[in-house]
């Protein structure tokens, strides 16, 4: 079975974990690391013979579109990460449009390729803030990868389903693809990706990509970020858990990756939903909890 890689391509100032200590209008007074580390993942991915989803930021793909069109040449898919990373629940529905539509247009002038999938940064699309999702099928978006169906203190929509399915809305319908989860009893436990990869053992990992293909049948969705194979990156300055969240595991991530390149195969998102065979669950916007 083929799974699903994706990557969120921002640098390590852009995260929601020092967003109260950075100030936007700082972002390009920072040593940039994207473009290093991205490049760094295309090389991995090329020698595994692996494709993947490119979810960019569309403030990356202003200052480095050389990078966004490389990462397009080598055959992966490009999507977009919104703007300048804020979080969908704390913009207005005219605010959202207005990120998305300039962080598309970035997107496509560097890569010279049509968007069609979305991911709000730190799956911001929750309960409050569904409203996105029609949005997005109003600006030509076919696919969303925003909701992690676990419960979180800051995201997370634990009722919807574990495994892709489409949601119309009045624009239309939009496909949904949530973030993997192994589920225990009545528990959604996160699988891979971000910390949850940085943190987990690479047995847990390998025993939940063989639990999800062969028990459930189903693909497993791992996201990360460029910035998390870089363990000598600059240390920010933030909260105690913000600090321990982002640097702890760093050093394992491209041991890790490798391993997962290596012992299953992997295609991007928009690959894996032409491929889906069965016809997704269609669920109306206004019964998503």
């Amino acid at each position: 079975m083929k799974n699903i890689m994706t990557f969120d391509v921002e640098d390590y100032f852009h995260v929601q974990a020092f967003a109260d200590h950075v100030d936007r209008r700082e972002w390009a007074n920072f040593p940039s690391r994207v473009e290093a580390n991205t490049t760094r993942i295309l090389e991995l991915l090329d020698l595994a013979n692996r494709s993947g989803t490119f979810f960019v930021l569309g403030w990356v793909a202003r200052k480095f579109p050389a990078l966004i069109r490389s990462i397009a040449d080598a055959g992966h898919e490009v999507a977009c990460h919104s703007l300048e990373h804020r979080c969908v629940f704390k913009m207005s529905p005219a605010e959202f449009r207005d990120d998305t539509l300039k962080a598309k247009a970035a997107i496509e002038d560097a890569c010279g390729q049509r968007i069609v999938g979305y991911r709000a940064p730190s799956f911001s699309i929750t309960f409050d803030s569904k409203w996105a999702l029609e949005i997005l099928v109003e600006l030509g978006f076919a696919y969303d990868s925003s909701i992690f169906p676990v419960r979180h203190p800051n995201y997370g929509m634990p009722k919807v389903p574990r495994f892709p399915f489409a949601i119309r809305t009045n624009a239309g319908t939009l496909v949904e693809f949530p973030l993997s989860t192994v589920q225990f009893g009545g528990l959604r436990s996160p699988l891979t990706g971000g910390a949850y990869m940085r943190i987990l053992p690479y047995w847990y990992l390998r025993w939940g990509f063989g639990y999800l293909n062969q028990t459930e049948g189903e693909p497993v969705c791992i996201y990360l970020h460029p910035w998390e194979l870089d363990s000598s990156q600059p240390r920010m300055t933030g909260t105690f858990t913000s600090r321990l969240r982002h640097y702890i595991g760093l050093r394992q991530v491209e041991r890790k990756l490798t391993h997962l390149l290596r012992d299953f195969d992997f295609q991007s998102m928009g690959a894996a939903i032409d491929d889906i065979q069965r016809s997704l669950p269609v669920i109306p916007l206004a019964e998503i909890q």
